[in-house]
């Protein structure tokens, strides 16, 4: 049970190096966010958060664990993704000139990150990166019922 008089709230799983991370990693976010009624989209949470989180299985060698940090703030929630691959990831903080192509598999992730997100970004980590978003809370009158 976490404490909800500790604020911000966070929490803090290391996860498998395997595509198996990715629901259990949106499940860890969806939870965060309803134990603690925040109020930061929770679908928007979920899917950014398995951008990331599928992005660092594909993209890093190794079996190393992966970690997810999801910290609730009072304006909004930030999730980072720990690997152990230092090499900064792609196009997440650098605008892009071409769109990507709609018919390839890949390269969409980061363009969705950068779009749904209130800020992004990564940083140098004692074992790799942690690469980052934020959503920021929804006023409680524009929020469904």
């Amino acid at each position: 049970m976490h404490d909800r008089s500790q604020a911000p709230g966070s929490w803090r799983i290391a996860l498998p190096h395997t595509a198996a991370a990715v629901p259990v990693a949106r499940a860890l976010v969806r939870t965060a966010l309803a134990e603690l009624e925040h109020t930061a989209d929770c679908d928007t949470a979920e899917l950014l958060t398995a951008e990331l989180v599928a992005n660092a299985v594909e993209h890093t060698a190794g079996d190393d664990p992966i970690e997810l940090v999801v910290e609730l703030l009072p304006t909004g929630c930030q999730v980072e993704v720990h690997d152990p691959d230092p090499a900064p990831p792609g196009d997440l903080t650098r605008p892009t000139l071409a769109e990507p192509d709609v018919w390839q598999e890949g390269g969409r992730g980061l363009l969705l990150i950068r779009a749904l997100s209130s800020s992004c970004g990564h940083r140098p980590t004692g074992s790799g990166k942690a690469v980052w978003f934020r959503l920021p809370a929804v006023p409680a009158q524009r929020r469904p019922t």
